[in-house]
């Protein structure tokens, strides 16, 4: 080491260890920010990582990410065992506080776990995020960004801040660019809060063909304040995002959207055609069992996303979506369950009961009985 480096550090170790903890983390906290001042590396939040006390620091209104309470322990005994290897990204504001930008989960740790509380002294590992990304449209975009990175988001909170992006006056094609989206999917996530009326399903589908939504020009900026009266009125539909197994995909690793489920039509088939078919094969049992069993085995995000959310009709979506994976034919010629007697139409149900609970089991979920599978007992299930 360079003596003259050398000799001005022993003067300040010598001064920072007559200190006590509080003014010995003030100080070396002064010395990284003047020290990241001249770095060539200022510009990138993590150059200067600092200690603040835990009360300073606030979690946001609007993170997205949801971490089930399995995950939530393996991240308390990750830092428990490896120490805290990433910081938390804030934003300063007033009265010496920061805001969690990305980190909610690591902030909670610090928080409400005694050990990580007690080894780090009260204290959390943060970094600042740039000054000029402090709008809360940037600070909602940058949280959205780190937690897709990661692959961790839940819908129903992506969408509720599309809305309130699409409020501020972005447009579509900023909030896809800054988001990390295509415009399809920021479409989709209008969907879900403020603007399902526009694309009300008449059986029990929460999603819709993108192929029939309407002109970016059509869409009003609404808030999500929606009363039961006026849900039952519209028509307006709520994903179930309470229960810690549900998992969520965004569309684009949906196998079945790839298949053509959502699509309008049949390239080679007539409407009626579809229907006929799609009665010929819920009576076919070899065929719908086969079928049943390659979509539980093979269409895996699907039926992740779809089959853990106990709130939809899971013996309906595996009925259509069996037909897809077997002849392409998309989810829209469902009413062809119609042409079907009931004798037909009740031994369709138990057979997609035995696949839906083949797969729970397969998962590590409870099976369901019938009520269970299909809420609400809706005639129309196909």
């Amino acid at each position: 080491m360079n003596s003259r480096i050398e000799n001005y550090l022993k003067t300040i170790t010598s001064h920072l260890d007559s200190l006590d903890i509080n003014d010995r983390v003030s100080e070396l906290n002064e010395i990284r920010i003047e020290l990241s001042k001249h770095s060539p590396f200022n510009k990138e939040p993590v150059d200067c990582v600092v200690w603040v006390k835990n009360t300073s620091v606030e979690a946001n209104d609007y993170n997205p990410n949801c971490v089930a309470p399995p995950e939530m322990e393996l991240l308390r005994v990750s830092i428990a065992s490896d120490g805290y290897t990433q910081p938390i990204v804030t934003m300063k504001k007033e009265n010496d506080t920061r805001e969690v930008i990305d980190g909610f989960h690591r902030n909670r740790v610090g928080k409400e776990c005694k050990d990580i509380q007690e080894r780090v002294l009260g204290y959390l590992p943060v970094v600042t995020i740039n000054y000029e990304r402090e709008s809360k449209n940037d600070r909602m975009a940058s949280t959205i960004r780190h937690n897709r990175a990661r692959g961790k988001h839940t819908v129903k909170a992506m969408s509720d801040i599309v809305i309130e992006l699409k409020n501020r006056n972005w447009k579509n094609e900023r909030i896809a660019r800054e988001l990390g989206m295509e415009e399809d999917e920021v479409l989709r996530l209008c969907q879900i809060t403020g603007l399902a009326g526009l694309f009300k399903d008449e059986d029990f589908s929460k999603s819709w063909d993108i192929s029939d939504s309407e002109p970016d020009s059509v869409f009003v900026p609404l808030d999500d304040l929606v009363d039961e009266e006026e849900k039952e009125k519209y028509g307006f539909r709520t994903v179930n995002t309470s229960d810690e197994k549900r998992i969520f995909h965004t569309f684009d690793k949906w196998e079945c959207h790839k298949a053509g489920f959502y699509s309008a039509t049949h390239p080679t088939m007539t409407k009626d055609q579809c229907e006929e078919e799609y009665k010929n094969f819920l009576s076919d049992e070899e065929r719908f069992r086969s079928a049943l069993n390659r979509v539980i085995t093979e269409w895996k995000h699907s039926c992740e996303h779809y089959l853990t959310n106990a709130s939809m009709n899971r013996i309906a979506w595996l009925g259509q979506a069996s037909l897809c994976y077997a002849s392409g034919i998309p989810s829209t010629f469902r009413a062809g369950y119609h042409l079907l007697t009931e004798e037909q139409q009740s031994k369709a149900n138990e057979i997609a009961l035995e696949y839906l609970n083949k797969w729970l089991t397969a998962n590590s979920m409870e099976e369901v009985n019938l009520e269970g599978g299909m809420p609400d007992r809706q005639s129309t299930i196909y």
